[in-house]
């Protein structure tokens, strides 16, 4: 036995510390193990930090040290990987890690009758699914019921309907006659006991058991046709039956640490006195009499919610959207889109009045929810909008979410892993959740989601640690794609930054139903074609000029740009153009490691085939979306000064772009489904064989045009793209604090700078961006933040815009070359002065 440990000890001898000391014994290590707390080993210096470790030497022998469990948990696991990849232990040298971000959680959506219930059920696939997120360093699992539809914004209504209100399918209520239709009893039964096997498995790896509740919509009306209609449920009973469920929930499920509620409209709860229900039901969870965690999805809280969840036991957190229902580069929106501004609530519709208008703009970011004296803490969910099948793994970006997740001292992240929504809205079939049908890259056995074990590995050690050594890493690429390792991450890296950075830039829809670039649903460049589809989240005219980046104070939009570039007020924001040479980089980097890496790569392998598969796709995405910008400012520039050579640039590479995604569907045929289903709508399912026509009808328009446009002379003609300078030299001492009430002066040292603009926002994305001028003394720039604009109990955020003598303008910070970095600065009170 290589571990020894002080059986009496409540945290070297817990559950987790027996868990996790089971994994290292399977690696049959030799090396000589103790555990102990800081009491019994003053050696170490972790003060008190939860999850921290470190792993020292008492002679031959290592000592672990940590203050919790689960710090003891990451230094076993950790060993355990180490072993496993061949290291002796013995020669282990010391080290020490602690974690950057708190909560670092999955979520999981059950989405699908068709699809989920044989996962859902298999306790083989929960041993090993869990024990991989426990490896990565996860410390929290949500398992999220209801997600699949939306109450009151869904087209249509409700046919899959399984465990969406989810009481009446695991038991019965005492008082209510409350039914399911459409399942037994014994099935019932079975729900109940795989929810207790879930909770405890994950508990008994150190991961905090979070059970999302969706959904209390009983009839989703519209349209719908349940599949497992709820019977004995009406207005009357509504808020007193889930009342009485969710304590009998929490009775039957007693490793239950936390519930996440989608409290605005969508939930099932029209937003018009939406307190009333939700108190009933918070009464009901509090009752339990044991602290819990009630996560409440962000979007339409407002001040009567947090009032209901004001009871003994129950620590409320808000959950927000970190890039709207997508994956972005790294840091927070500097500001949100014009749309998602405040608006007055008209008269019928206060369903939806607090959500879609009166606090519209917390749909998509964190709205004003950071204030510092805030009495409910925050956290961020990262939707799957953008990427939801092809592998993803770019160790760059996930560093940076490790470093930023905690923005405005935020909690942390809810990751919605791979292939979320598969079968969503009850688009799913039986057999249907493996996306592959070639049978040597199949994953039977509900072993679909080990295709992206590196993607969790990324996501989970980086938020733990995102300066972690890449040896955190490589140790599994060197074991899953050997000799190609090497390649493979480079490849990976490059690929996987091109959709996030898309995603930011081309914010063309908010919700993960309206838009998924990975399988891109074509909005025309073309002013003479317009999308219905995305129409509905985007300003008119649907077309790319007319596109909103999701951050447009670090974005220029493409209309935006020309316009600005034909009144000579081009400006600091990074512009369509640079966008698009940055994805033509990533792509030609990417292409060339995927190149060296299949030289040398196990073809015969299927993960192998699988990882190149989808490397190839993504090298066409990148194609196309880098000459979809490039030929959507050529357009641009033609319709702002009618010079017919930017009118045949734009077709010329818009051909190109169009030939590169055309390649996709010969390079999946008969690799993945034909219909990619994670819903019903036309950009939540499909192939990428359906998207060609659109953009060739786009490309007919745009060559009618060029026909008609045959010898007509200019108007005018746009100045020359002036290149963005370098910032060599240019240096900011960031502020330990600022006091409230005081006077907040900054300074610039800025060589070569001939003017100097001081960019500043309270961390409140309902407000807008205040600006002034900086004053020069030599290359030295001094900005004030007025006295009044600091009596605030909200943190600040800044950042500086810079004028070249050449007419060449810069961010400071700005981005950095590896997109993971965000472009301002966050500053947080002394707390002195009101």
């Amino acid at each position: 036995m290589p571990v020894t440990r002080n059986e009496t000890n409540p945290v070297t001898s817990g559950p987790v510390v027996s868990w996790a000391t089971e994994q290292l014994d399977q690696t049959q290590t030799a090396a000589t193990i103790r555990l102990a707390t800081p009491d019994e080993f003053p050696g170490a210096d972790l003060a008190a930090v939860p999850e921290a470790y470190a792993v020292l030497r008492d002679g031959a022998e290592i000592v672990v040290v940590s203050n919790d469990e689960i710090g003891f948990r990451c230094a076993l696991l950790e060993l355990a990987d180490r072993a496993a990849a061949g290291d002796d232990l013995a020669g282990t040298t010391p080290f020490a890690e602690q974690p950057a971000v708190p909560v670092r959680g999955v979520v999981r959506s059950f989405s699908s009758v068709d699809e989920d219930l044989s996962w859902f059920h298999d306790r083989q696939f929960w041993t090993e699914y869990l024990t991989w997120l426990a490896a990565c360093r996860f410390n929290r699992f949500h398992l999220a019921l209801g997600m699949q539809y939306n109450y009151g914004a869904d087209r249509h209504g409700a046919t899959d309907n399984y465990l969406c209100f989810v009481y009446p399918f695991l038991f019965d209520v005492d008082g209510y006659d409350v039914s399911v239709g459409g399942i037994s009893e014994p099935e019932r039964q079975r729900n109940l006991a795989t929810l207790r096997f879930v909770a405890a498995e994950s508990k008994r790896r150190g991961l905090k058991f979070q059970l999302g509740l969706w959904n209390h919509a009983y009839d989703y009306g519209r349209d719908s046709v349940h599949r497992f209609p709820v019977h004995g449920v009406g207005p009357d009973n509504h808020a007193a039956y889930s009342k009485a469920g969710i304590a009998k929930l929490l009775a039957e499920v007693p490793d239950i640490d936390g519930l996440t509620f989608r409290v605005h409209y969508e939930g099932g709860i029209p937003d018009a006195q939406h307190e009333i229900f939700w108190r009933a039901v918070f009464e009901g969870a509090n009752s339990a009499g044991r602290p819990l965690e009630i996560d409440m999805h962000a979007k339409g809280v407002d001040q009567a919610l947090l009032d209901a969840v004001d009871l003994p036991n129950l620590s409320p957190v808000l959950s927000a959207k970190y890039w709207a229902e997508h994956v972005g580069l790294p840091y927070h929106q500097a500001s949100i889109r014009a749309r998602e501004t405040a608006k007055p609530i008209p008269a019928g519709h206060e369903m939806k009045g607090i959500t879609e208008f009166s606090r519209r703009f917390t749909r998509y970011g964190y709205g004003d929810f950071l204030r510092e004296d805030r009495t409910v803490d925050l956290m961020f969910r990262i939707w799957p909008g953008t990427q939801k099948l092809l592998l993803w793994g770019d160790p760059a970006i996930a560093a940076g979410y490790g470093r930023l997740a905690t923005f405005g001292g935020s909690r942390g992240v809810d990751l919605c892993e791979p292939l979320f929504f598969k079968g969503r809205h009850g688009s799913g079939h039986q057999g249907g959740r493996d996306p592959y049908v070639r049978d040597d890259l199949r994953l039977p056995g509900n072993r679909e989601w080990t295709k992206y074990r590196y993607s969790y590995l990324l996501w989970g050690r980086l938020q733990y640690n995102p300066d972690a050594a890449p040896e955190t890493w490589q140790r599994h690429l060197r074991a899953t794609y050997g000799e190609a390792a090497a390649e493979v991450e480079s490849a990976l890296s490059s690929l996987s930054r091109i959709l996030p950075l898309v995603t930011v830039v081309h914010g063309v829809g908010g919700s993960n139903n309206g838009y998924w670039p990975e399988v891109y649903l074509n909005l025309p460049i073309s002013s003479r074609l317009h999308s219905q589809h995305y129409a509905g989240d985007t300003d008119a005219p649907a077309n790319w000029g007319g596109v909103s980046p999701f951050d447009p104070t670090t974005f220029y939009g493409i209309d935006e740009y020309v316009a600005a570039r034909a009144a000579g007020t081009v400006s600091a924001k990074y512009t369509p153009l640079e966008v698009a040479a940055w994805i033509e980089q990533l792509t030609a980097d990417g292409e060339k490691a995927l190149e060296r890496a299949e030289q040398v790569a196990d073809r015969t392998d299927a993960q192998v085939r699988r990882t190149v598969i989808d490397a190839e796709v993504l090298v066409r995405l990148g194609r196309f979306f880098a000459g979809k910008f490039q030929a959507a400012v050529d357009y641009s520039s033609y319709r702002a000064t009618g010079e017919v050579e930017s009118l045949k640039a734009a077709l010329n590479r818009y051909r190109v772009a169009r030939d590169a995604y055309a390649e996709i569907p010969a390079l999946v045929e008969g690799v993945y489904q034909r219909d990619l289903r994670f819903g019903i709508e036309a950009s939540e399912h499909g192939h990428w064989a359906d998207r060609v026509p659109d953009i060739d009808a786009d490309l007919a328009a745009l060559t009618a045009e060029l026909d008609e446009a045959a010898g007509t002379e200019a108007r005018s003609s746009l100045p020359p793209v002036v290149a963005r300078p370098e910032t060599t030299g240019v240096e900011h001492v960031v502020p330990e604090a600022f006091e409230r009430g005081q006077a907040l002066v900054l300074t610039l040292e800025a060589p070569g700078v001939t003017g100097a603009t001081l960019h500043y926002r309270h961390v409140d994305q309902s407000e807008a961006w205040q600006e002034t001028p900086m004053e020069a003394a030599g290359e030295t720039f001094t900005g004030t933040v007025p006295a009044e604009y600091t009596a605030s109990t909200y943190p600040l955020m800044y950042f500086f815009s810079l004028r070249y003598e050449d007419g060449g303008q810069a961010l400071h910070p700005g981005l950095a070359e590896d997109l993971s970095s965000q472009p301002y600065h966050v500053l947080r009170s002394g707390k002195v002065s009101e």
